[in-house]
């Protein structure tokens, strides 16, 4: 009866692993991970500390928020204005990069940040380009005429638009922006940001529209829903969707078998 009852047990748990295994997801559809503005769960956002937490819990992409001062510089910010992520104030184009460059941009997440300042893109991408791909999101472009040559023009100098083409992501909520962006640099993949409202999110007819440019469509996490998914995949297009903060929609989502996750805390994948 010992041998019986030892021999079920053994079937039971081989059959368990198997039904186990089969629920997992396969490696093909682990979505990408992507630090959104670094880590910035852990650090203030978009800083030199911010990006290298976000490498060090692994990363495939950092996302980036990219705009510019009023002497022409590409700098790595979120907001138009300084108010909320620096101890000064007024609007990122009012002001030179020296000028932002003096700034505390981390005492106002804790103290021990307060050395952080605002990075130049280039100073950025002397750091940061070869460690991981790019997520380079242009923030108000139309506040910023000829943004879109300029950034295409420091990736190109590097040399960063070579070999992978998906190395570096580019994307807008500004249509027109990426648009004059694909036409400038067409290898490289565009993302179109949306952030619906009401209940019936995308319609087919827009989809349809970004096909000429875009690669991706990457819609805020409050839109999604197992259909929107399978409709972006259908219209050909990958999707990123940001901004996950939960454990349990990242679980949710892996099984939506979305592409990539932009996340504060890229440690919860």
């Amino acid at each position: 009866m010992r041998s019986i009852a030892s021999l079920l047990l053994f079937i039971f748990m081989v059959a368990f692993r198997m039904v186990k295994g089969s629920t997992r997801i396969p490696k093909s559809q682990i979505p990408i991970k992507i630090g959104h503005r670094g880590a910035a769960g852990y650090c203030p956002e978009n800083t030199a500390a911010s990006f290298k937490k976000a490498i060090e819990l692994g990363v495939d992409y950092l996302e980036i928020d990219i705009q510019m001062t009023r002497d022409n510089k590409l700098v790595i910010i979120h907001d138009p204005t300084i108010n909320r992520t620096t101890n000064g104030k007024g609007h990122v184009k009012d002001l030179t990069l020296k000028e932002l460059q003096a700034l505390d941009a981390g005492s106002w997440f804790h103290p021990k940040f307060s050395k952080e300042k605002i990075l130049s893109f280039s100073g950025f991408l002397d750091e940061f380009a070869e460690k991981t791909g790019l997520l380079i999101e242009l923030k108000k472009p139309s506040l910023y005429p000829g943004i879109e040559e300029k950034v295409a023009n420091e990736l190109l100098k590097r040399g960063l638009t070579k070999g992978d083409t998906d190395k570096i992501i580019v994307q807008s909520f500004d249509q027109n922006s990426l648009k004059r962006f694909h036409k400038l640099l067409p290898s490289v993949p565009i993302g179109v940001l949306v952030k619906k409202r009401g209940v019936k999110g995308l319609s087919n007819k827009e989809l349809q529209s970004f096909s000429t440019y875009a690669a991706y469509v990457n819609p805020k996490i409050t839109m999604i829903n197992k259909r929107l998914i399978r409709r972006i995949h259908h219209h050909g297009f990958k999707t990123l969707v940001w901004t996950v903060r939960k454990k349990k929609d990242v679980h949710l989502l892996k099984r939506y078998n979305i592409d990539g996750i932009i996340s504060d805390f890229p440690d919860i994948f």
